[in-house]
């Protein structure tokens, strides 16, 4: 493929990681705003690098993501913003429990007006709706499957996961010298990787049949979207909402009225302040008058509440001065007998005319107060009416004074008011037209997308049925182990002898199976092993996703203390940056490729997209930046 050929399968743009208080961003674009064809990520250990790889695979589908201490109490959720056949879009997927959907929606990050995330569920991969089927789609691969057992053609099949591919796009570090490169330990998943690659490469042995599957599900999907557009496309028809032009002029234009009224109103307040400054000394004489008949009022009720308390306790004082009177009468007439009060006691006499003295003293108080607050309560009733009436005249003074300045303002501010709601009517039709309009859009780029899938397809379909030559598995095994043995050369591995890769895939140097070499020998052979498949699938137009990311690739060459001194030569890292270079330059112009490195060389400093420190003088840090404990 090159680099002037219709961008197929997926490029990566951007990570985004959230926290509540803000984010922290890995960029993979170049100045142009393409993705890079090579982005580095440098830095020492345990700052973030492979945690960046991670986070993208999680984006693209993984089943968890890293949990690292600095991750778990900041990062709520992950964004990977990419392009897909070309196109941008952007996949969001929560962090913390790892969750069973993502949502994806076209558009950039940061960029207003995308449209609304739509719910792809992770299982089953093969539903139409999941991310796996959407990512394959893009690889020209939606709707494959897989044999359980491939030398039966009559054994049950299941999906094509995206994270079968996956295995062709990311070499983990784990993978680079743990003599497990092709899943040895795990034969079915073995079996797997050898389906994946001669899928990807069109070279599996129901191609044609499976192609002709593919192009008939292809075209129901299509058929149901042509007319699930036509059906939406008549809606918005009825709806008359006119084109998006004419629908983002309205809204421009009602955003521009709204901002005018609220200047305007803003205006109008102030204008008429200052028209009505005049009344100043009315307003004071007003307020002044309001403050007296407050006070008034407040008086006048504070003495009718005593003298309505006071009439029923004056009643009780009287009552007891009756009954008091009535006992010493008695006491007066029955003396003879030495009549005793019932409460006193029986060695004492109860002075009864003492209590009355006291009573009718408090009595006469009573009586006293209370005819001084009737007495007063006629002249504060006239005094409150003076003043609410002195208050009713001041206000009014003030209405008359500025009736004739104000007037002319409200009947501004009324043909405001009317203007900013028919411009929020307006501003209202033209977001709901827009919706309608994007989610139009979005159905014919579905419809355009299935139409161009189901003519690759068909196109696929007749050189398969054709009576042209067809692709062989073994010369296409042959020239990926001719580029492995090239890529071996150009990095100048030691004893380089009889390197070529056998019919099941395995790497084979100096004749002996890779995992018979050292732990440098393994490490260069993986990755020789990866870029090979990779530049083969690329170069051929096959359907692999076109991105490839390499995690650590000089372990063992030189950095920890475990290396292996045959292969510790920092040239031999400098040629593996040579090569990317080249390659990417040339054959593979349209590529990418994403390397996670502790210290890449001087050959590849133009191409670092971000290095790491741990040191908190020397920022960044890390990936999460602000965790440099």
């Amino acid at each position: 493929m090159t680099g002037d050929s219709v961008p197929n399968g997926i490029r990566l743009r951007r990570l985004r990681l959230h926290s509540p208080e803000r984010t922290y961003d890995v960029d993979f674009r170049g100045p142009d705003d393409a993705p890079r064809p090579l982005s580095v990520i440098a830095g020492a250990f345990s700052t973030g690098k492979t945690t960046v790889l991670e986070f993208v695979d999680y984006c693209l589908g993984a089943s968890d993501h890293p949990r690292h201490p600095e991750i778990m109490p900041k990062v709520r959720s992950a964004t990977l913003e990419v392009e897909l056949s070309g196109s941008p879009y952007v996949i969001q997927r929560a962090v913390g429990v790892p969750s069973t959907v993502a949502y994806v929606s076209a558009g950039r990050l940061d960029e207003p007006g995308a449209t609304p995330p739509q719910r792809r569920p992770l299982r089953p991969a093969g539903h139409p709706d999941s991310l796996s089927s959407l990512l394959l789609s893009h690889c020209k691969l939606e709707g494959v499957r897989l044999r359980d057992v491939p030398a039966r053609r009559d054994s049950e099949t299941d999906p094509l996961s995206f994270r079968d591919v996956m295995w062709l796009c990311y070499l983990a570090n784990e993978r680079l010298d743990n003599r497990n490169l092709l899943f040895e330990d795990s034969p079915m998943k073995q079996l797997k990787l050898r389906q994946v690659v001669d899928v990807v490469f069109d070279v599996h042995d129901d191609r044609a049949v499976e192609l002709g599957r593919r192009v008939r599900e292809v075209e129901q999907r299509l058929a149901a979207a042509r007319t699930a557009l036509e059906v939406a496309r008549a809606f918005v028809d009825d709806l008359r909402f006119g084109p998006r032009a004419e629908l983002e002029a309205e809204l421009l234009r009602a955003k521009s009225t709204l901002a005018e009224t609220e200047a305007g109103a803003a205006a109008l307040d102030t204008v008429a302040r200052a028209s009505t400054d005049f009344a100043e000394d009315l307003r004071e004489r007003h307020r002044r008058a309001t403050q007296d008949a407050d006070t008034a009022t407040a008086l006048l009720r504070d003495r009718e509440t005593q003298a309505e308390r006071m009439v029923p306790l004056r009643a009780s004082y009287a009552e007891d001065v009756a009954q008091l009177t009535m006992l010493t009468e008695a006491q007066r007439l029955f003396d003879p007998v030495r009549a005793r009060h019932p409460e006193a006691g029986d060695d004492k006499d109860h002075d009864v005319s003492g209590e009355l003295r006291a009573a009718r003293a408090r009595l006469a108080e009573l009586t006293g107060y209370l005819a001084d607050l009737e007495g007063e309560l006629p002249a504060l009733r006239t005094a409150a009416a003076r003043a609410q009436e002195a208050e009713r005249r001041a206000a009014a003074e003030v209405d008359t004074g500025t009736a004739h300045a104000v007037t002319p303002f409200l009947a501004e501010r009324d043909a405001l008011a009317r203007r900013r709601e028919e411009a929020a009517v307006a501003m209202q039709r033209a977001v709901d037209g827009l919706l309608l309009v994007q989610a139009l859009e979005r159905r014919e780029a579905d419809v355009a997308a299935l139409e161009s899938s189901a003519a690759a397809l068909r196109e696929e379909f007749e050189d398969a049925v054709g009576p042209g030559p067809r692709a062989d598995r073994s010369s296409l095994i042959g020239r990926v182990g001719r580029r492995f043995h090239e890529i071996l050369a150009l990095w100048r591995y030691p004893k380089l002898t009889d390197a070529h890769v056998a019919e099941d895939l395995t790497p084979f140097v100096r004749g002996e199976s890779y995992r018979a070499a050292s732990s440098g020998g393994r490490t260069l052979i993986a990755l020789a092993w990866q870029l090979a498949v990779f530049e083969v699938a690329w170069e051929t137009r096959s359907s692999h996703p076109g991105f490839l990311m390499l995690d650590s690739p000089q372990k063992n060459l030189g950095q920890a203390g475990d290396r292996d001194t045959e292969f510790a030569d920092s040239v031999t890292i400098e040629r593996i940056y040579q090569h990317l270079h080249d390659w990417l330059a040339g054959r593979g112009a349209g590529a990418q490729v994403v390397v996670a490195d502790n210290a890449p060389p001087p050959v590849a400093d133009g191409d670092v997209i971000v290095r790491f420190t741990r040191r908190p003088d020397r920022p960044p840090y890390g990936l999460i930046d602000d965790e440099t404990g």
